[in-house]
């Protein structure tokens, strides 16, 4: 196992510090916002209501924006975009590669001149295997002509950038999370064969390690009882397998955890119930289904006129809060706070939890004034109602990151609600009163989780994590540590895989 795996072992130890510093190429949440063009509503002749109905979609998510310099509608329906002309009624129905060029030309203006047309792609490639990009398919790839060889993908669903990567942020990228998540596109696309194929290697790591651990301890001397070069020694090896065994002392439990933790973080055989919100939590938040009938274009004008009071409105999200619509818009940062953005989360990109700056109006006739969060009392209505036959019996407002509602580089909004139940599941609930919706759901399984797989693999314990650069410190040596450990068993194992092969009788 350890010829085998010792190669493994060091790519995921030298491609895991990569990852503490660069992970796969995105198009930020920010650098969007900041690159979109003003909304303009004044050609705006069909409603909400009646777009989704031409579309023949039930949406769960509304975006109102400006595309090739016209209104249009985007609805999320089933984790699926489709994208409808406000001022027709049409859906987009594709885009010509002539229509790509020009969006990421308006998109990036200072490279108009140079953009040239780089592919259609109808099945992930290389950079859009997750985060949610492979339903916004099929897409067109437009270069900028820049010395950073930019690309950026267009997608046909709705009609903008979804994705982008340079030349140095995709070598960074195969470096880093390609090598360390095996994140081949071959490989990647078959889905479950890929899962469990890392997570039965990560297993094997851990019978590897542990059987290492055994014999090491086992073949440790404390009263030097073995001979080296005619010295007492404390281990019976020399050369490389004597600094592999002491390495396997101090570095092999830590290298146990990670090959565990890296296991649990593909949650093997659904063992625990993941973070997200059930729908049926999420129904009682929004008061229902996404209601739009109400929605008349005079409404969504005067409601988009209310925000651009505030700021700039380059896009507005029609959401729903105990079953009353409202429009929310965020602060578009200006390119220079964009390029600081350091998110890294790809699924960030269209979310609509965002710590940035926001205004929300209810879209009720007259337009009311903007504010931006709902009230903290109208959040603690909700309290009772989201886990039937248990009552919260701790309620807090947190203005800091808990244990498990945290994000290092600030990227979930603050303040939020925390519930905690008494429920058999031990159920804990993040309201976000900047959206008016459900953020987190925590079980007792799901926190155990949390430990096993972000504390054991990424070293996000409280007394460390915000501590930089004591964390990279610790990380980074330990690290090193497992590095020397594969790294001490490589040449042996080379040594004697070849003196097998030669004591290989050849055959014909």
């Amino acid at each position: 196992m350890g010829i085998a795996g010792c190669l493994v072992f060091l790519i995921w130890f030298v491609s895991g510090v990569v990852m503490m510093y660069q992970r796969m190429p995105r198009l930020t949440a920010e650098e969007r916002l900041a690159r979109l063009p003003a909304l303009d509503l004044s050609a705006v002749h069909v409603t909400p209501a009646g777009a989704a109905a031409t579309a023949g979609v039930t949406p769960d998510r509304v975006r109102v924006g400006m595309l090739l310099g016209r209104p249009a509608y985007r609805f999320e329906s089933g984790n699926r975009w489709t994208t409808v002309w406000a001022d027709s009624g049409q859906p987009l129905g594709g885009l010509s590669q002539e229509q790509a060029l020009k969006i990421v030309a308006a998109f990036e203006p200072e490279h108009h001149a140079t953009v040239a047309y780089r592919g259609y792609l109808e099945a992930p490639d290389q950079w859009l295997l997750d985060g949610g990009l492979p339903a916004l398919l099929p897409m067109h790839r437009v270069s900028l002509g820049d010395s950073d060889d930019t690309v950026l993908y267009v997608s046909e669903r709705t009609g903008e950038p979804v994705m982008k990567t340079t030349a140095t942020g995709r070598a960074w990228g195969y470096a880093g999370a390609v090598l360390h998540w095996t994140y081949f596109t071959p490989i990647r696309e078959r889905r479950e064969l890929w899962r469990y194929g890392i997570i039965y290697a990560a297993l094997a790591g851990c019978v590897m390690c542990l059987s290492g651990l055994v014999v090491g301890i086992w073949r440790f001397s404390p009263s030097k009882r073995f001979r080296l070069k005619r010295q007492a020694s404390h281990s019976p090896y020399a050369g490389l397998m004597w600094w592999h065994h002491y390495a396997g002392l101090i570095f092999g439990l830590v290298s146990f955890t990670w090959a565990l933790s890296g296991a649990l973080s593909l949650t093997p055989w659904d063992w625990t119930p993941g973070t997200d919100p059930t729908d049926a939590e999420q129904q009682i938040v929004t008061g229902g289904r996404l209601r739009l009938d109400e929605i008349e274009r005079d409404r969504l004008a005067g409601a988009t006129s209310v925000l651009a009071q505030s700021f700039p409105v380059k896009e507005v999200e029609i959401q729903q809060f105990r079953g009353r619509p409202y429009a929310m818009a965020y602060r578009p940062p200006t390119l220079a706070d964009a390029a600081r953005a350091t998110n890294r989360d790809v699924r960030a990109l269209l979310s609509s939890q965002l710590a940035i700056e926001r205004r929300i109006v209810e879209l009720g006739p007259p337009p009311s004034s903007a504010f931006a969060r709902f009230a903290n009392a109208e959040m603690e209505t909700l309290a009772g109602a989201l886990t039937p036959g248990a009552q919260p019996h701790d309620a807090e407002w947190l203005s800091e990151y808990d244990n498990y509602y945290y994000d290092r580089s600030g990227a979930k909004p603050l303040p939020v609600l925390r519930l905690r139940y008494d429920d058999p599941d031990r159920t804990w609930l993040y309201l976000d009163p900047t959206s008016g919706a459900l953020s987190m759901r925590f079980t007792s399984v799901s926190r155990l989780n949390r430990w096993l797989y972000n504390g054991l693999h990424s070293f996000d314990f409280p007394f460390l994590y915000y501590r930089r650069p004591a964390w990279d410190v610790v990380v980074v040596l330990l690290s090193l540590g497992g590095i020397g450990l594969t790294v001490t068993t490589m040449l042996p194992a080379w040594r004697r895989v070849r003196r097998h092969v030669a004591g290989t009788p050849h055959t014909r």
